[in-house]
């Protein structure tokens, strides 16, 4: 079992940028391919960025492509999301999610993960 622990967000201008941090502990966190989720107030909760374990592989949602950019340091535990050219639409409260796997792909579905974290909340004022 690993346990997620988001920080890093806050308030921020438009067109500001921000990064968000994700602790894990328990197991080898190197067991695990990542991935970043947002839920905005009367939204779905939707797929933001994937990691795979080594970091070699990632992929992300079309709607912040080119803006954000997510990595991972195995050695300290730690999976990040760095957020670029903010929009008031990125508005949203950010999770990290865990899946633990043998492979060395991706994962994009919510129902693929198996650990959350509680969430940070980051908005974008315009």
């Amino acid at each position: 079992q690993v346990q997620l622990v988001e920080s890093g967000g806050g308030l921020v201008q438009a067109g500001g940028s921000l990064r968000l941090s994700c602790a894990a502990s328990g197991r080898a966190f190197s067991n695990y391919a990542m991935g970043w989720f947002r839920q905005a107030p009367g939204k779905e909760r939707e797929f933001v960025a994937a990691i795979s374990r080594s970091g070699i592989s990632t992929y992300y949602a079309d709607s912040v492509k080119g803006r954000f950019t997510i990595s991972r340091d195995n050695a300290k535990n730690t999976l990040y999301l760095q957020m670029n050219s903010l929009k008031p639409e990125d508005t949203a409260v950010y999770y990290c999610a865990a899946h633990a796997t043998y492979s060395g792909r991706y994962y994009t579905g919510p129902d693929d993960y198996d650990y959350w974290g509680q969430g940070t909340q980051v908005t974008v004022s315009s």
